[in-house]
C-alpha cells in the first residue's frame, strides 16, 4: 500500500485523516498514516493550545493542518481587525435570519449561550485566517498544510516550501486543477461529492481519475466515499497515491464528542445525509434534521453566501456541538457526515480502524489477483 507520497512525508502507509479531534490526529499518526487537523474555524489561540498538545504527544511522527488559506472573498471589506470585521459584517444580515435561527433553536429546546460570549467571525476570511497561518508555519512536526477551500495564494505556498513543508488543496472540479499549479500545490485532493463538508458535485469513481490525469505529475488523494480497505484499494487502483479520509474518525473511541452527538452519527445511514446551504452557504453534505429541512422548505429567508450564512448559524452549531444530549439538539444539530457515515454502527479505536482496514485492503488485492490469474 505504501506510495511515493508516503516516502515524501514520512509515513508508513497513505491513509490521511481530517479530524477536528486533536487525539485522532496523534493516533493515526502514530499507528502509521498521518493525522490532519482540521482547524478552519478556529482561533488562534485554540489553535495553538491544540498544536501545543499535538507536538507534545505525538512523538517524532509528522501531522498536517487544515485551514483556509488567507482568500479574497468578493465584497467583504479589506478590514484586518477581526472584531471590527466581525460588526460590520454582522451590519449586513437582516434581523429575521437570526431571529429565524434562534426560532428553530427554541422549537427544539437548546439552551441559550452565555451572553457575553458574542458570535465570532469563523476562519474563511483574510483577517482571520492569516494568523492561523503564521502558527501552522511555526510548528516543525507539522509537514502538511492544506488549503480546504479554492486555489491558496502563491506568496503563501511559497512561503510555506521555504519551511519545507507541502501544500494540498482541494478540488471537486478538474478545471480547477490548473490553478492550484500555478500556485505550486504539492497535492491534489479530488474532493468526491459523497464526501462530507463542503464538496462539488462529481462522484468519486468519475472525478478521482479526471483528477489524476489533470494533476499529473502531482500526486492526487482520492477523497469522498472511503470508509473501508475496499474502497482505499478502488481509490489506488484509479492512480492516487492516497486516501483522504473524515467521515470514517467521527465514531472512534478516540474523537471528542458529546454521547448524544456520536450515536447520531452511528445511527445514520448513507441516506440520511443530505447537500445544503443552510449552514455556511456553501455547498457542505450534513447529516439531514429539521434545521436543513426548515431553512431548505421556506422561500422568504435564502441562506446567504460566505461567510454571511456562518454569522447567522454560528451561535447554532456551538450551542447544539454544547448541548448535543439535551431535548431535540440532535434535530436541529450540525453533523457534519459523507455518505459512508452508513458503514459505521460502532464504536472502534484508531487502531482497529487500521487493523481492519488492512484486512479488507489484502482480501480485496487478493481477490482481484486471483481474477487477473483467471484473465491472463
Amino acid at each position: 500500500m505504501k506510495t511515493e507520497l508516503c516516502d515524501r512525508l514520512g509515513i508508513d502507509v497513505p491513509i490521511f485523516a481530517f479530524s477536528h479531534c486533536r487525539d485522532v490526529v496523534v493516533a493515526v499518526s502514530k499507528a502509521g498514516g498521518m493525522g490532519v487537523l482540521g482547524a478552519g474555524t478556529y482561533t488562534p489561540e485554540k489553535l495553538r493550545e491544540e498544536l501545543d498538545w499535538i507536538d507534545e504527544h505525538i512523538g517524532d511522527k509528522p501531522y498536517g493542518i487544515d485551514i483556509v488559506l488567507p482568500m479574497k472573498i468578493p465584497g467583504l471589506p479589506d478590514i484586518e481587525d477581526v472584531d471590527e470585521l466581525t460588526q460590520t459584517l454582522l451590519a449586513k444580515v437582516p434581523d429575521e435570519y437570526f431571529e429565524y435561527a434562534e426560532s428553530l433553536l427554541e422549537a427544539h429546546g437548546v439552551p441559550a449561550w452565555d451572553a457575553n460570549d458574542p458570535i465570532k467571525l469563523m476562519g474563511w476570511t483574510e483577517a482571520t485566517t492569516r494568523p492561523l497561518f503564521e502558527e501552522a508555519l511555526n510548528r516543525d512536526k507539522a509537514s502538511l498544510i492544506v488549503n480546504a477551500l479554492g486555489t491558496p495564494p502563491k506568496d503563501l505556498v511559497d512561503r510555506a516550501h521555504e519551511r519545507g513543508k507541502l501544500v494540498g488543496a482541494l478540488t471537486g472540479k478538474p478545471k480547477h486543477v490548473e490553478s492550484h499549479k500555478v500556485a505550486g500545490v504539492d497535492i491534489i485532493i479530488a474532493n468526491g461529492a459523497e464526501g462530507g463538508g463542503h464538496v462539488g458535485e462529481i462522484g468519486s469513481i468519475v472525478l478521482w481519475p479526471q483528477l489524476v490525469d489533470a494533476a499529473a505529475p502531482l500526486p492526487v488523494l482520492a477523497a469522498g466515499g472511503i470508509g473501508n480497505g475496499r474502497q482505499i484499494l478502488a481509490a489506488l487502483a484509479s492512480g492516487a497515491q492516497g486516501v483522504w479520509t473524515g467521515s470514517m474518525w467521527l465514531t472512534v473511541e478516540e474523537a471528542q464528542a458529546e454521547p448524544a452527538q456520536k450515536q447520531s452519527l452511528l445511527d445514520a445511514s448513507s441516506e440520511d445525509t443530505v447537500v445544503t446551504r443552510s449552514w455556511t452557504g456553501k455547498r457542505a453534505r450534513v447529516l439531514n434534521n429539521d434545521w436543513n429541512k426548515s431553512w431548505e422548505n421556506q422561500s422568504e429567508l435564502k441562506p446567504l453566501g460566505l461567510p454571511l450564512q456562518g454569522l447567522v448559524t454560528a451561535d447554532a452549531w456551538r450551542r447544539t456541538e454544547k448541548y448535543a444530549g439535551v431535548a431535540d439538539t440532535q434535530k436541529v444539530a450540525l453533523n457534519i457526515a459523507g455518505q459512508v457515515i452508513g458503514q459505521f454502527n460502532e464504536v472502534q479505536t484508531v487502531r482497529q480502524v487500521f487493523e481492519r482496514l488492512f484486512e479488507e485492503y489484502l482480501e480485496a488485492s487478493s481477490h482481484i489477483n486471483d481474477l487477473n490469474k483467471d484473465l491472463f
